[in-house]
C-alpha cells in the first residue's frame, strides 16, 4: 500500500493553463529518475528471483547478520502496482522537493529516512513477536519504498503547507495526516494492510524529526526547523493542539534540550539570525521559495506548450 503522489498547483496563479499542469508536465530531476530506474530494477530482480528477497528484503530473523537488509529494503517494491505507485510518486514529488533542498540534501534525506525506518520496523516485528509470540513476525519479508514516500509528504507539507491540492481543495499541511489516517482505516478491512502501516508511520515521523531538528539550512548554520507552523501539533485538528503542545514540549526538552542551546549560540554568534523572529523570517522564505518554483514550473510548462502549438500550427 504505497502513498500515491498528488500532484499540487498553487492555489492561485496567473496562468492561463490547468491546475496542475506544470506538475504533470516532464522536468523530472536527473537523479529522481536515477532512484526510479533502481526501484523498477529491484523489483524486476526480484520477480526474476523469488530467492532474492531473502536478501534484500527486511527479515527480522535474519536481519543479524544480513544488516544490510536494513538499507536495501526500502527500495524493493514486492508488487507490479508498488514499484508503479513509488515511481510515480518520486518523479512528481521529487521534481517539488530536490531543486529547493538541492540534490545532496534530497539523498541524504531518503538515505537517513529509509534507514532509520527500517530501524523502527525491525524493532516493531521483534516487539511484536514477543508480545504475540506469532512467526510470522520474523519471517514475513518487509520492503517498500512507501516510508520514503510518506517523509515527501511532510516535505510537503513545510515547503508549502498552504498550497491547495486541484480538485479536491484540501491544503498540502495535511497530505501526511490524511495519509496515516487512511492508512490506519484500510487496516481494519483488509490484514495485508497492516504490514505496511509500521513503515508509513515510522516514514512520517522520521522525516518531521529530520526536517525539524536534524536538516542543515543554506543560509544558516542553524538546523532544523523551530517554526510552529511545523510543529508536532500542526498535524492534529487545532481543537486537539492544546492537549498535544504540552505532551509534545515535555519530550521535546527530554532529547532536544542540548541541540537548542547549540542552535541558540549559533544563532547568537550570526548577524543577521540573531534577530528575534529569525527562525520563523526564515522559515517564510523557504515557504516563499517552494511556491516560487511552482510558479516558475507552471509557467515554463505553459510557455513550453505555447511554443509547441506555434511549431504546429507553422508546420500546417
Amino acid at each position: 500500500m504505497s502513498t500515491p503522489a498528488i500532484p499540487l498547483a498553487p492555489a492561485s496563479s496567473s496562468s492561463a493553463s490547468s491546475p496542475g499542469t506544470g506538475l504533470l508536465s516532464g522536468g523530472f530531476t536527473k537523479l529522481c529518475k536515477g532512484l526510479g530506474v533502481v526501484l523498477v530494477a529491484a523489483h524486476i530482480l526480484v520477480y526474476l528471483f523469488p530467492s532474492s528477497l531473502t536478501y534484500l528484503a527486511l527479515v527480522p530473523a535474519r536481519t543479524i547478520p544480513f544488516a544490510w537488509n536494513l538499507i536495501t529494503a526500502g527500495y524493493v517494491e514486492q508488487s507490479v502496482y508498488g514499484v508503479v505507485i513509488s515511481t510515480i510518486s518520486l518523479l512528481f514529488i521529487g521534481k517539488i522537493l530536490e531543486p529547493i533542498w538541492g540534490s545532496r540534501e534530497f539523498l541524504k534525506f531518503i538515505f537517513v529516512v529509509n534507514f532509520l525506518t527500517s530501524m523502527c520496523v525491525f524493532v516493531t516485528a521483534i516487539a511484536l513477536y514477543y508480545i504475540s509470540t506469532k512467526e510470522s513476525y520474523l519471517y514475513t519479508p518487509l520492503s517498500g519504498f512507501h516510508g520514503v514516500i510518506s517523509g515527501f509528504l511532510v516535505g510537503v507539507k513545510q515547503i508549502i503547507p498552504d498550497q491547495e491540492l486541484p480538485l479536491i481543495k484540501i491544503k498540502a499541511k495535511w497530505l501526511p495526516s490524511i495519509t496515516l489516517l487512511l492508512s490506519i482505516a484500510i487496516t481494519f478491512w483488509t490484514e495485508e494492510a497492516a504490514e505496511y502501516l509500521p513503515t508509513i508511520v515510522s516514514g512520517t515521523y522520521i522525516s518531521w524529526i529530520y526536517l525539524r531538528y536534524w536538516q542543515s539550512k543554506l543560509e544558516t548554520k542553524i538546523r532544523g526547523d523551530p517554526s510552529e507552523d511545523f510543529a508536532f501539533s500542526s498535524f492534529f485538528p487545532g481543537f486537539l493542539r492544546p492537549i498535544i503542545d504540552p505532551i509534545a514540549s515535555i519530550f521535546h526538552r527530554m532529547l532536544c534540550g542540548r541541540s537548542d542551546a547549540l542552535n541558540n549560540a549559533q544563532a547568537y554568534t550570526q548577524d543577521s539570525e540573531s534577530l528575534p523572529g529569525s527562525d520563523s523570517f526564515e522559515a517564510t522564505r523557504r515557504r516563499e521559495r517552494g511556491a516560487r518554483a511552482l510558479q516558475e514550473r507552471l509557467a515554463a510548462a505553459r510557455i513550453a506548450g505555447e511554443s509547441q502549438k506555434r511549431d504546429a500550427a507553422e508546420n500546417v
